[in-house]
């Protein structure tokens, strides 16, 4: 038996019954200056941070070895839902450690609704999302775009959404999953004040300053002036 042999998510399954972790990304061929060399996994929890070996051909032509850790949650979906009569969106505010841990006050996080695809297309999870999140039996759908939200180190790609809603779309509380662990409140938030708390800093969260400057660029509410909500 060698070293190498018996590691979960690699050679026997893991908490979550993968295995073969380690060969995501070797197979790579669309970029002639990469050539990966060698792929470890160095966490395999709930997702997975590898830890890659590469040759990189800089544009001087000199071949030099790299490496980077890279970290895989799987992709995810967002949306933002708009009511143009009464110019709101539904926002969430949940706990979240993470900011919590870097600088943030309380960690209580106003965002759109999101969540991981899993085994799903993005339309069905945004779906989904948006109904264990918000309580909302979405219509049509507008696909808006897909980013990379940390290319430095993350692989997720997001997948925006927009779509209208009204009061009678709200079937549930919302609130997320409690077998998940989830306690999430719904905020319904004038427009222009969900605006105003991205430059202040209440919210802080990309997908949702990304989403709500795009409702006021060029969404439902692009071209319309401030309305006063006092």
């Amino acid at each position: 038996m060698t070293s190498t042999e018996h590691r979960p998510g690699v050679d026997v399954p893991d908490s979550r019954g993968r295995t073969g972790l380690d060969r995501v990304g070797r197979d790579l061929t669309g970029n002639p200056d990469v050539v990966v060399r060698d792929v470890e996994v160095t966490s395999d929890g709930w997702h997975v941070l590898r830890r890659t070996t590469y040759d990189y051909r800089r544009r001087s032509g000199r071949w030099v070895t790299e490496h980077r850790e890279t970290y895989d949650r799987g992709n995810g979906a967002t949306i933002l839902l708009y009511d143009i009569e009464r110019r709101t969106v539904l926002l969430t505010r949940q706990f979240r450690f993470p900011v919590y841990v870097n600088g943030h006050p309380d960690g209580m996080f106003i965002e759109t609704a999101a969540g991981l695809l899993d085994d799903d297309d993005p339309e069905t999870a945004i779906r989904r999302e948006a109904s264990e999140e918000l309580g909302v039996e979405l219509g049509e759908l507008q696909h808006l775009f897909d980013v990379y939200m940390s290319p430095g180190s993350v692989t997720e790609r997001v997948h925006f959404y927009a779509a209208p809603f009204t009061p009678a779309d709200r079937i549930g509380a919302g609130g997320g999953l409690a077998e998940d662990g989830e306690d999430i409140e719904v905020l319904e938030l004038p427009f222009d004040d969900a605006l105003a708390m991205t430059a202040d800093g209440r919210i802080a969260d990309a997908k949702t300053i990304m989403l709500l400057q795009w409702a006021a660029l060029g969404g439902p509410f692009a071209g319309q002036g401030r309305t006063s909500t006092r």
